[in-house]
């Protein structure tokens, strides 16, 4: 019998065991499993099976392994179906190529639910996730002080020591990789990077618009948790960028972070906790779009409808919420993006965040920012579509498969020859600057707004 058949057979019956989230979002999209199982065009669009070869790593083996859980089949607790569920990047490639439209990503969270449902069964890598989500992550001060931390020993040369004296890679690879996540965190000399920290987090404008011309209206800026904690240069650059083109930014103060950890990690009352308490952040201004600069964080928000669904309270809200989300190259691409100088640098490259391109469908967008530069060397990526192996913090959960993953993305990146590659989202920018860093490819990696914002402060349109 083949796997598909055995799907179809396994997806026909109906059992009588008690509802769970992994069961009621099968239930909710049966028809589409039933049509998807017999394709396969989700496997060669899967980037672990493509590295493994293994059914049960696709898409499509997947699901096979979730309804054998949810029919009773198959134990939520068994090695089979925890190693392959929590070997999915999540990347959500097999979306796009499915023709029946199997939203895969609520599938795979609701199967992790079931593995984050197992408490600290899974071992200690498990119970240390569980203790950082809960109680680090859920709390503000927490997670910012947990980010200072961080910011000092990089800036004050702790993590660039470890890992040029190897005294990382001594005590294991999966530390000398964090670390070099860590450095790879770092400013380059691209545009305005005097200080970290935005520091007014006031629900005010950050400046007036920079002429006299009638205002595009208010954006209001998702800082995120990663982004303001590691990456505040990029929310500062998204805010001038904005501002040149006229918006009034806003930076409402209590605002959490997305939830996109909790939720990949199948702890989705934690996420649903963070969506509750960023959709009241944002309620002040109904009318005004949310912008975000990173992929991981805009396609958890446009998904806070789904989450939320069945929140007698906050269904209708949560709807409104992610009809307002856009990413800032996508809020750009509404108006005429202004041009700005040549910053004269060498051969430039881009990489397709994978939430970015499938979660909002923003494939064009940054191209659109990156061409607004005149004179830009740009060399298109070969594979810019394929997942970089990221994935928030699969690099070091799954530190094998992200490696494999992470190989061939930075060979395309070599045969570019770029010195600077430009993605649109901060997990992303880490993974390949960690992983060229390692391979000792001389690569600086940004954010696609910041090589705008540089070019308009170069032409002066920052005074």
């Amino acid at each position: 019998m083949t796997i598909q058949s055995g799907l179809i057979i396994m997806l026909s019956r109906k059992t009588s065991l008690p509802s769970s989230q992994l069961t009621t979002t099968l239930e909710a999209e049966e028809q589409k499993l039933l049509a998807c199982i017999h394709c396969g065009l989700c496997l060669e669009a899967c980037p672990t099976y493509v590295a493994t070869g293994d059914e049960n790593d696709s898409p499509r083996g997947r699901i096979y392994l979730m309804r054998a859980v949810e029919e009773g089949k198959l134990t939520s607790d068994s090695i089979s179906f925890q190693r392959h569920i929590d070997r999915c990047l999540g990347c959500r490639a097999c979306e796009p190529v499915c023709p029946a439209g199997v939203e895969y990503g609520q599938l795979l969270e609701a199967g992790r639910s079931e593995l984050f449902n197992l408490g600290g069964k899974r071992g200690l890598k498990d119970r240390i996730l569980r203790l950082v989500l809960r109680h680090i992550w859920l709390h503000p001060p927490r997670l910012n002080f947990a980010f200072a931390i961080a910011c000092v020993l990089r800036d004050a040369g702790f993590a660039w020591a470890l890992l040029k004296l190897r005294i990382a890679r001594i005590i294991s690879r999966r530390f000398e990789f964090a670390l070099a996540l860590l450095e790879s965190s770092k400013p380059h000399s691209l545009g305005n990077t005097n200080g970290n920290k935005i520091r007014d987090r006031r629900s005010r404008p950050l400046a007036a618009p920079p002429d006299s011309r009638k205002p595009q209206g208010s954006a209001l800026l998702f800082t995120g948790c990663v982004t303001e904690g590691l990456f505040a240069r990029v929310n500062r650059a998204t805010a001038r960028v904005l501002k040149a083109h006229d918006f009034g930014v806003h930076i409402p103060p209590d605002q959490v972070c997305c939830g996109a950890l909790h939720a990949h990690a199948g702890d989705l009352e934690g996420a649903r906790t963070l969506a509750r308490k960023n959709i009241q952040a944002f309620t002040d201004a109904e009318d005004a779009p949310i912008i975000t600069n990173a992929g991981g964080c805009g396609a958890m928000l446009v998904t806070y409808d789904h989450l939320l669904a069945n929140d007698e309270s906050f269904a209708e809200l949560a709807y409104k919420f992610s009809a307002r989300v856009r990413d800032v190259s996508q809020q750009l691409e509404t108006l005429s993006i202004k041009e700005g100088t040549s910053t004269r640098r060498g051969v430039v490259t881009y990489d397709a965040s994978c939430h970015l391109l499938y979660g909002q469908q923003a494939g064009e967008a940054p191209l659109q920012m990156l061409r607004a530069i005149k004179d830009l060397n740009f060399i298109p990526l070969d594979g810019c579509e394929r997942c970089c192996g990221g994935a928030g913090i699969y690099n070091l959960l799954e530190p094998e498969m992200s490696r494999s993953v992470l190989q061939e993305k930075l060979a395309h990146i070599k045969e570019t020859g770029a010195e600077i590659l430009a993605t649109g989202n901060p997990g992303c920018q880490m993974q390949i600057g960690a992983g060229a860093q390692l391979a000792g490819i001389r690569l600086r990696v940004c954010h696609p707004v910041e090589l705008l914002d540089e070019s308009y402060r170069q032409a002066g349109f920052y005074e």
